[in-house]
């Protein structure tokens, strides 16, 4: 093979177009050729090494016939116009491929890039010999210059990623629809391949810069590309991540393809051709042609995520799993109504009662949800959720407002109960949180320390200058703070001198195993004699027996909180208790 025909091949190879799907936009140029002609057969051509590819084709149904005879070459050869009257009449064609078909007439224009390289041709054919005009030479010239332009279209807007050379997300999106038109209801898997783990790139860039990244993408695409071979189109979406399609085949083979992939990704490694560890991660989608590209790209990602998450390699997508992100989306997206709703959302009080005296001191606020078609969702489901969204802000004002005001009732009813509530590390980080809250404790006139704010090690420790001044400025004004689910967070002893807190909340894991776990016992007893020391009041959460009531007592306990003492109580249930 001389020089040029290498050189014309790495051409066509880059463009991504052999064996890729039927394209409409090619489509039209080969329907419209057949009917300017008034011939049956109509093909825009690509010559490959050893055969003539058609990209797309009017007439026939084969996609390839072999290069040698096939006039096409000799376009490609010649880089001009091949026309041949009647194939059975030539010495070089009348026992080609295409003259045993039956075809006797052929005319052929050169597909060229604006570099020189023949491409192909677009060409025409017939059953019955014939000549062309010079009028119709210039027409058949015209069209491939059109085909090219669609070609260069597509490979330099939109269509190639300029890094990697690869075909881009809005290329596999038009293979899709190209796939669907072809073969409506088909199935295929897509693959999708995370090189380095999305949350790290961030990382990676600050510390080896874009150059490296860029570098990533671009080794990771040559092994990928040359593990895949030559059956599929791989997809660079951006990133380290890739797609490509494979036809259906067993979960266990699907799998074997997907650790070969990797396998072949970390071998990059070894063989020090990236500078750091790569931990590849592929997910497995099966698909139905048709489907959205987006819900196909999202099925196969978070068949990915799934797997690096349970430190897998590879993973199949989980509809049962995919039910439950599904869940997730459905509850953040409900949430800002529910807020607006008058019958959804809902605070209910568990009491804290004095371990000595067996007084209800107060109580604590739990919120509620009642969806219109989920029915009861745990706040341990959505809460999490919401307080990483900008709803966390117009929440905490909902509870804020309903637990002020409700404690206000009680207190003109003679109850001096003082009511904790829920904060999160993102409401101490709004500068107007506490005159927020100040203010709509005077507009109750409910006095300050009537009010407990409950916040997790994580948000008190490690805040900045903000939220220590959120933090100072209620404590300032007679707000109780309290340190929620202790023992489960940091509980660094550096760090507890600073907490600024008057109360230690003993998370309930503790607590549910006292009298099984001698062992946790005496943590339970440690902790609450360091929070003593420290000059913190301790409140028990989850006690829900006799014995872990009077162990706690005996540990002098301040106060106590579970369903030994009651279950969480709507406002009304809370006060007929209190009356008992």
């Amino acid at each position: 093979m001389n020089v040029h025909e290498q050189e014309r091949l790495f051409a066509l190879h880059q463009l991504n177009l052999l064996d890729t799907p039927p394209s409409e936009s090619f489509d039209r140029i080969t329907r419209m050729a057949s009917q300017l002609f008034g011939l049956p057969i109509a093909a825009v051509s690509l010559t490959d090494e050893n055969r003539q590819w058609f990209k797309s084709r009017v007439g026939v149904k084969h996609w390839e016939i072999p290069r040698d005879k096939a006039p096409c070459a000799e376009v490609s050869d010649s880089s001009g116009v091949v026309v041949i009257s009647d194939l059975l009449a030539s010495s070089c064609y009348h026992d080609s491929h295409l003259a045993k078909m039956g075809i006797r007439f052929y005319a052929g224009a050169p597909l060229r890039t604006r570099d020189g390289h023949t491409l192909g041709a677009m060409c025409v054919l017939g059953e019955e010999p014939r000549q062309v005009t010079d009028q119709e030479t210039a027409t058949l010239q015209d069209m491939a210059a059109m085909v090219m332009d669609q070609i260069e279209l597509q490979h330099a807007f939109g269509r190639v990623d300029p890094l990697t050379g690869l075909a881009n997300r809005n290329q596999f999106d038009e293979d899709l629809q190209d796939l669907a038109r072809d073969l409506p209801g088909a199935r295929r898997v897509v693959l999708f391949t995370e090189v380095v783990d999305a949350g790290e790139l961030s990382a990676l860039h600050r510390s080896m810069g874009a150059a490296f990244l860029d570098e990533l993408a671009r080794v990771s695409a040559r092994c990928l590309k040359r593990t895949i071979g030559t059956e599929a189109t791989l997809y660079h979406l951006g990133g380290c991540q890739f797609v490509h399609l494979v036809t259906e085949e067993g979960e266990a083979a699907l799998l074997e393809e997907a650790l070969r992939l990797r396998g072949a990704l970390l071998a990059l490694e070894s063989a020090r051709a990236v500078p750091v560890l790569v931990r590849p991660t592929l997910g497995i989608a099966p698909f139905q042609l048709g489907e959205a590209t987006a819900d196909i790209l999202r099925s196969a990602h978070g068949a990915c995520v799934d797997a690096r998450q349970a430190h897998a390699g590879a993973g199949v997508f989980s509809k049962t799993l995919d039910a439950r992100f599904q869940r997730r989306f459905s509850l953040l997206a409900d949430f800002g109504q529910a807020l607006e709703a008058e019958d959804q959302l809902s605070l209910v009080f568990q009491p804290r009662v004095c371990q000595r005296s067996r007084q209800c001191l107060g109580a604590e606020a739990l919120l509620r949800w009642r969806h219109p078609t989920l029915g009861e969702v745990s706040p341990s489901e959505f809460i999490p959720l919401i307080e990483r969204t900008p709803m966390a802000r117009p929440l905490t004002e909902w509870v804020m407002r309903q637990a002020i005001h409700q404690t206000a009732h009680w207190h003109r009813q003679g109850h001096s109960l003082r009511v904790s509530m829920n904060v999160s590390a993102s409401n101490l980080e709004e500068e107007d949180f506490a005159e927020r809250l100040l203010d709509e404790m005077v507009g109750a006139s409910l006095p300050h320390g009537a009010i407990e704010l409950e916040l997790t090690e994580s948000a008190l420790i490690g805040q900045g200058q903000a939220a220590l001044g959120q933090l100072e400025r209620l404590i300032e004004a007679g707000v109780r703070i309290a340190i929620d689910d202790f023992g489960t967070g940091y509980s660094s002893l550096s760090y507890l001198h600073e907490i600024p807190a008057h109360v230690v909340k003993v998370d309930r894991c503790f607590i549910s195993e006292l009298g099984e776990n001698p062992r946790t016992e005496t943590l339970v007893k440690s902790m609450i004699t360091m929070a003593h020391d420290l000059g913190y009041s301790v409140v028990a959460e989850g006690v829900e027996n006799a014995h872990a009531h009077q162990l706690l007592g005996s540990m002098a306990c301040d106060e106590i909180q579970g369903y030994y003492i009651a279950r969480p109580l709507t406002p009304v249930a809370f006060e007929d208790w209190l009356a008992r």
